[in-house]
């Protein structure tokens, strides 16, 4: 078991930091190569810190393993919302913006509600994963549309999103020819950016590979559901977020730790889901239906409730936060044991 352990951390390790690598090695690269703004965002910084819950989920859904799946991601959000913004709110003020409540508040709770619709039946299919996809792809458009308007609520997004505005943004950026001078680049710096993502993706591989075995191991050891294993995982993954947000409390920038809390929960439930379900259907557990994912809508709307009250999140609302996280996984554990 000790062995296990060890391989599962190690697992863990590779997964988080050969994320972080990667994905500021990719943009490097695609800056050296004149990319566009637009192109690296959707991209690159939309997966951003996502990016160890997307290949750890890829790597479970290609073995069938749904519970990990679901249990990843669901878990990831959960801590997001209670753990990461609970615990920089415990040493800061966050000040928030009404237009953050508006847009990624809003479709965060319009992603959850989506996702507890499609598990009704119990599976997610590949059709819905395709749904949850588009999703995300004119949620990442709508934001780069919105800079130039003042306009970008949950009420323009859906209007957005149902007269099928991202279809044509893509078709605008595409045909949009490159007015910009091209940037100057050295072989050198290319081949360090090649070599980093070439290492950083081998371990990233081997590191989902290794925190996917190690938990079937101890799922099946303990006799405990996948989705309880998922979203012990889930800590861990979330670490580049919560790495995210200790720097954010360093610099007094607390916006940036709900920006990135709230954009992760919606890539984790639109982009993540989505491909992990067109990989394999996933079948989902009594227990995600009727307290998984009820909570973390619940979770979603107490969140929303304390940005709205004041337009900032004090101290005593970020330990009700980690409070309601530590009550859910010990809720958790305990209606798996007993």
């Amino acid at each position: 078991m000790i062995i296990n352990l060890l391989g599962f951390a190690i697992g863990l390790l590779l997964l988080v930091k050969g994320s972080s690598y990667f994905i500021k090695s990719a943009a490097s690269l695609a800056k050296k190569f004149n990319v566009s703004e637009f192109i690296i965002g959707l991209t690159l910084v939309a997966i951003g810190t996502s990016l160890p819950e997307l290949i750890s989920s890829i790597v479970a859904s290609a073995k069938n393993e749904s519970g990990l799946v679901i249990g990843t991601i669901t878990g990831a959000n959960i801590a997001n919302m209670g753990l990461i913004i609970g615990v920089a709110a415990f040493f800061m003020v966050i000040k928030t913006k009404e237009k953050i409540l508006n847009r990624e508040g809003y479709i965060m709770i319009a992603s959850f509600i989506l996702f507890q619709l499609f598990i009704l039946n119990n599976v997610i299919s590949r059709i819905e994963g395709i749904v949850l996809v588009i999703f995300f792809i004119a949620y990442t458009l709508f934001i780069f549309e919105a800079k130039s308007t003042k306009k970008s609520g949950f009420i323009e997004f859906s209007n957005y999103f149902f007269k099928f505005g991202y279809v044509n943004s893509v078709w605008q950026r595409l045909s949009k020819k490159s007015k910009g001078k091209k940037a100057g680049y050295s072989k050198i710096g290319i081949a360090k950016d090649v070599m980093f993502m070439l290492v950083s993706g081998v371990a990233i591989f081997f590191g989902a590979k290794y925190v996917v075995e190690e938990a079937v191991f101890f799922a099946n050891l303990l006799s405990l559901p996948q989705v309880v294993i998922g979203a012990l995982i889930a800590i861990g993954t979330t670490m580049p977020e919560m790495s995210v947000a200790v720097t954010a409390v360093r610099n007094k920038m607390g916006n940036i730790v709900i920006g990135n809390a709230l954009g992760s929960c919606l890539t984790n439930t639109l982009l993540v889901l989505g491909i992990s379900s067109i990989i394999n259907p996933l079948n989902v557990l009594r227990i995600t239906l009727l307290y998984v994912a009820p909570f973390m809508i619940f979770l979603g709307l107490i969140l929303l409730f304390f940005i709205k009250s004041n337009w900032e999140i004090r101290k005593k609302e970020g330990v009700i936060l980690i409070l309601l996280y530590v009550v859910f996984m010990a809720l958790l554990i305990i209606r798996v044991i007993f």
